[in-house]
């Protein structure tokens, strides 16, 4: 069997691959691909795995040809991959959720509310170039959380790990979602309310939705107003969520006390404008990026391909109605 990895990934999962003669091949370049490369090393295999850079819609599956079984997409979100064309083509469609990836983005996302709130990255870029002086009563001013309201968009797996994190720092913390989670509303003492009550009454703003069609651009200039002045956005879920331009006008007029930035609107493209704004933090898109979620989602990725080649049902099959019908 034929399998191409589109990028080196962290740890030695791969080498499992190799089992039973598999002939794998790994792309040579770090970066993403660019369409032509892909389907110059792709062309005719049975298994691809590919990251949330590489986007495989169904030209993409037609030109690698009849024989691809699988695409094991390295990363939770899928919107990368056109899962509709996939299973009307027999293609199964994997990733990678997991426990260690929940945890891993639930801390960042708690980072990046520190960061922003106790501005840190303003506080270290201004101690480096020698602007301590000693103490100062006045010197970068931050805001303490507690008592605060932590707003929470998308009560999911990461979500939830969010706001039982709040408790410790002793903020009141409501949520929205399309289905009210009562069982989380006892055990984490959390509340449901309505979009625009979420957004008027929290400081602090955490998205945790995936993209699709809906949330797509949810947060623009008419949500944005909503928001309590002078409130923080943190968004660690997916850069098409928010809408840039929005954000950068709400942000210079003074209504958003700040945002902090792990996903971007067009990554790796990002306004520019934000890179000199003293009330943003930004991160690579590295809220999965620990050992430890890197290392389960290596696991996942090749666990998935070994499975679908060998005729055995992976996990984490995005569209379980495939598998009746895959080729």
């Amino acid at each position: 069997m034929k399998i191409f990895v589109t990028r080196q990934i962290p740890g030695e999962h791969l080498e499992k691959l190799k089992v039973n003669g598999n002939e794998v091949v790994i792309s040579e370049f770090s970066r993403t691909l660019t369409s032509e490369e892909l389907l110059s090393k792709a062309k005719g295999v049975d298994a691809l795995l590919c990251l949330l850079t590489d986007k495989i819609d169904g030209d993409v599956m037609d030109a690698i040809g009849p024989n691809l079984k699988i695409i094991s997409n390295y990363a939770v979100g899928f919107d990368n991959i056109d899962v509709k064309a996939a299973s009307e083509r027999g293609i199964l469609v994997t990733n990678t959720p997991s426990e260690e990836v929940n945890e891993a983005v639930a801390e960042h996302t708690w980072a990046l509310i520190l960061s922003l709130t106790r501005r840190i990255v303003e506080a270290d870029e201004a101690t480096r170039r020698g602007a301590y002086r000693g103490w100062e009563p006045d010197v970068f001013l931050g805001t303490n959380l507690i008592g605060k309201t932590l707003g929470i968009v998308g009560l999911g797996r990461i979500g939830s790990m969010v706001a039982r994190r709040a408790m410790g720092f002793k903020m009141n913390v409501i949520y929205n979602k399309h289905t009210r989670d009562e069982v989380a509303e006892r055990e984490i003492q959390i509340k449901f309310v309505t979009l625009d009550e979420l957004f008027a009454s929290s400081d602090v703003v955490s998205l945790h939705v995936p993209l699709t069609e809906e949330t797509r651009h949810m947060i623009n200039k008419e949500t944005l107003a909503k928001m309590k002045k002078g409130a923080f956005l943190v968004n660690t879920a997916r850069g098409p969520v928010v809408q840039e331009r929005d954000l950068v006008e709400a942000l210079r007029s003074g209504h958003l006390g700040g945002a902090a930035l792990d996903v971007f609107d067009n990554e790796p493209n990002i306004s520019p404008e934000l890179y000199d704004m003293p009330d943003v933090v930004t991160t690579p898109h590295i809220a999965s990026a620990t050992y430890e979620a890197r290392n389960k989602m290596g696991e996942q990725a090749v666990a998935s391909i070994l499975d679908a080649l060998a005729n055995t049902k992976p996990q984490n099959l995005v569209d379980e109605t495939v598998w009746e019908k895959r080729r």
